[in-house]
């Protein structure tokens, strides 16, 4: 079965797709591979596994930009709390054992970070990312909130066009914060605000105002 939320449309004033994402169900983990395999890595779509199910997702504009500017700010904040970043992009997240394999928008290792630095990760030894963004602004039919319990990624933000979901992994399971654990001093207004203001003022000038604004929190919040 496969299902696509790739719609026709001859309205020009709707809103332009984020993703198209095609989904093929009853998909065992050798056939993922073998589709993996023959796609290769030179490629735009990117591939999420997760228990028989196979989405494959081309992002355009709008997503690529909430993607490269939510990381942006993550960067931000690592450099002004002076936070070792391991940076895993999409890497392929391959977990055959909970037949989970996810390329997500974006990965980080953070407090782990001396544990994978310099190497190549090993999911099958070593933590998996301690910080994972997906930006789903049109339905996806994988629940990457389950994915990535399974998986036990400590933070998973989420974003689908107007509002972030912050998930904190507590006794195994996901619970909702208004803040990030990774980075005690961001809130989720802090992100919108973000996101906002490199609308209207430009990334430039947002990211050179947001560092200010970060330094002081900083200082503020230490200063305790």
């Amino acid at each position: 079965m496969i299902t696509t939320s790739e719609m026709i449309s001859r309205n020009p004033q709707e809103t332009p797709l984020a993703e198209k994402r095609v989904t093929l169900h009853n998909i065992s983990w050798s056939a993922y591979e073998q589709i993996l395999d023959a796609l290769g890595d030179n490629r735009a779509a990117r591939l999420t596994y997760y228990q028989g199910m196979l989405e494959i997702m081309t992002p355009l504009e709008e997503h690529e930009s909430v993607n490269s500017l939510v990381r942006q700010l993550i960067e931000l904040l690592a450099e002004e709390l002076n936070f070792n970043l391991k940076s895993m992009g999409s890497t392929t997240l391959k977990i055959p054992i909970l037949k989970s394999s996810p390329e997500p928008d974006k990965c980080y290792y953070i407090q782990n970070e001396p544990l994978v630095r310099g190497k190549t990760v090993n999911l099958a030894v070593d933590p998996p990312p301690d910080l994972i963004l997906e930006v789903d602004i049109t339905h996806t039919d994988i629940n990457k909130k389950q994915m990535y319990e399974d998986m036990k990624v400590p933070e998973f933000w989420r974003y689908n066009g107007t509002k972030l979901t912050i998930y904190i992994l507590e006794q195994g399971e996901y619970q909702e914060s208004e803040t990030s654990a990774t980075f005690a001093i961001l809130t989720k207004s802090i992100v919108y605000d973000f996101l906002a203001q490199c609308k209207t003022l430009g990334e430039t000038q947002t990211k050179r105002a947001f560092r200010k604004m970060l330094q002081a929190q900083i200082q503020q919040y230490f200063s305790y």
